[in-house]
């Protein structure tokens, strides 16, 4: 006997219907919950809600083989066959993270062909890849945040197994995997699951309605998401979760959802005997996300960090417009570097309105997760052009180093090692044809409101936007290409050999600047940064013995000062 089961608490009836069999009455039990079991039970399943002969799939469906509008197929998850049986975990802290999305990594697209790239990324140095989310969507090809199923990897990518293939694969190499989870709305195609509940409240996200948390039958739609949670942890075998816009889930419950979720898992990590990280992302510069339960925090690992990449980004190509109007100098700069955000409870001139919260100096810098580019600071980029189609080769590695000898978690893009030259546009696939036309019109008015002409715009709907996105590995080849992915190398391997280069204490942290320079001390090691078309003489805060790494030729110290050249970095031993 197989038991079907799906939560709907305000239907007078539930059907299960089988492919090619008779439709099945199901019974209700406590808690809104209908149940059936059946002899002899197919793979293909689907739910029929009331009297309406539309047979939907299984808001906890596992697997989705014919799309999100197709019907569910049941799956084993215990009979994959894991290699990773030794595998300890890898914590967050110390760690160098690598942003990338399944379906642009690799000319395939798919979860098996991201495994052949797995060697270049030990090579390069990293921990973790961060996937960008491989929940099932609306046609074949999109960023992922319009997921509508929250329980079934994409089949176009490799479906449950690829997933699995994957991450067997990663831990087999030493290789963490943390995957980017939406649970702040739903796509606007082919998610079935507010038929069957309230999933949905009456507050709205700039990506749709938001998630109902704290209203009727809230119980249920919260567990469905901490449930989804501990299903990529456990039963996936995954590392961590990045949670995508935290901030638009509202929750005036006592205890907040993210608070619920970080108990549960840190019971599951326990169990499991590895660590499990949990990361947020969230505009509202808030410590507590961060800050321990025993402190009246969340309990969550690590927040993305978008005060990090603005002062370094405005810094390296001038651009003030949007919300980079209040970064830009150098004091921003080192402002963020000791206390982690520039807005703690200042005035936001973006939000016409005081913005943040200062953070407990006592904090460790790894709870942050910084960058110089990601999917979002690069795609959501009228022409999404990376840093590499403005920035110098020189500017590029002063902004990785320092990016890399900051206290904070970093996280590289993909292909950003190499300074790829192909832009990571916005792309979708929806083949319903007023959704298409929707997506490509506010879009275009979007970037019409800061002076692009709509021409000028990627259709998002066009599959050479997607194309276009695609990394070219043949890059590599190129020596200029190979000169960038060799000093990324070199600069992560002595982040790793010098244990001052990853301390996380802010506290610890001595940052001296002037024109277009920058000297950040990190115990035994000095950073300075040069980062004028002109070269500079510098004075260090103590006497240089030599220099570990430069970014460019030229550099030369003279006990406590340091010539660099124009656009140069450098780090020296104390």
């Amino acid at each position: 006997m197989t038991e079907f089961t799906v939560w709907a608490p305000e239907a007078s009836r539930v059907r299960l219907r089988l492919t090619g069999a008779a439709d099945h009455e199901m019974r209700a039990s406590r808690g809104g919950w209908w149940r059936v079991e059946v002899p002899d039970a197919g793979d293909d399943y689907q739910f029929l809600l009331d009297d309406d002969d539309q047979a939907l799939p299984d808001p906890r469906s596992r697997w989705q083989p014919d799309g999100v509008h197709g019907p569910s197929r049941r799956y084993d998850h215990a009979a994959f066959d894991w290699t990773d049986g030794g595998w300890t975990g890898r914590q967050l802290p110390g760690s160098v993270l690598y942003e990338l999305h399944v379906g642009t990594f690799t000319p395939e697209g798919t979860f098996d062909a991201a495994i052949g790239k797995l060697d270049h990324l030990v090579d390069l140095g990293v921990d973790m890849i961060e996937l960008l989310p491989v929940n099932a969507f609306n046609g074949e090809h999109n960023w992922g945040y319009d997921g509508a199923c929250w329980f079934a990897p994409h089949e176009p990518y490799g479906g449950p197994d690829g997933l699995k293939r994957l991450v067997d694969a990663a831990h087999a190499k030493g290789l963490g995997v943390i995957l980017d989870v939406v649970y702040n709305h739903f796509g606007p195609s082919g998610a079935y699951a507010p038929m069957f509940a309230p999933y949905l409240s009456e507050r709205d996200t700039p990506w749709g309605q938001a998630v109902n948390l704290d209203g009727p039958h809230s119980d249920g739609v919260r567990r469905f998401i901490t449930d989804s949670i501990l299903m990529w942890l456990r039963d996936y075998h995954v590392d961590g979760l990045r949670l995508d816009a935290v901030h638009a889930m509202p929750d005036s419950r006592a205890v907040h959802l993210l608070e619920e979720i970080a108990v549960e898992v840190e019971s599951l990590s326990v169990h499991l005997g590895r660590p499990l990280s949990l990361i947020a992302e969230s505009d509202l510069n808030d410590p507590r996300l961060i800050s321990p339960r025993e402190a009246g925090g969340y309990g969550l690992h690590a927040q993305w960090n978008d005060d990090a990449h603005h002062a370094l980004h405005t810094l390296l190509t001038g651009e003030r417009q949007g919300y980079y109007g209040d970064f830009g100098t150098m004091e921003c700069l080192a402002e963020v570097l000791t206390g982690a955000f520039f807005h703690t409870g200042t005035w936001s001139t973006f939000r016409h309105r005081q913005h943040g919260r200062p953070v407990d100096p006592r904090t460790p810098g790894h709870r942050f997760v910084a960058y110089l580019q990601n999917h979002d600071q690069i795609g959501n980029r009228a022409l999404g052009d990376r840093l590499s189609a403005t920035l110098s080769p020189a500017l590029l590695r002063v902004g990785a180093t320092l990016l890399m000898t900051a206290p904070f978690t970093p996280m590289l893009f993909m292909g950003e090692e190499w300074a790829a030259s192909t832009p990571w546009q916005y792309f979708t696939s929806h083949p319903e044809p007023e959704l298409a036309t929707a997506v490509v019109t506010g879009r275009r008015s979007e970037f019409a409101a800061h002076g692009w002409p709509p021409g000028d715009v990627p259709d998002p709907q066009d599959r050479q936007t997607f194309v276009r996105s695609r990394l070219d590995w043949a890059e590599l080849d190129k020596p200029e290409h190979r000169q960038m992915y060799e000093f990324h190398r070199r600069l992560i391997a002595l982040r790793k050999s010098r244990p001052e280069l990853s301390d996380p204490h802010l506290f610890a942290i001595d940052v001296r600047h002037g024109d277009r320079f920058l000297v950040m001390r990190r115990g035994g090691c000095l950073v300075a940064a040069n980062l004028a078309d002109k070269p500079q003489r510098v004075t260090l805060p103590g006497v240089a013995r030599r220099v570990l790494l430069a970014t460019g030729e030229g550099v030369t110290v003279q006990r406590d000062r340091i010539e660099l050249p124009a656009e140069t970095a450098a780090i020296v031993a104390l």
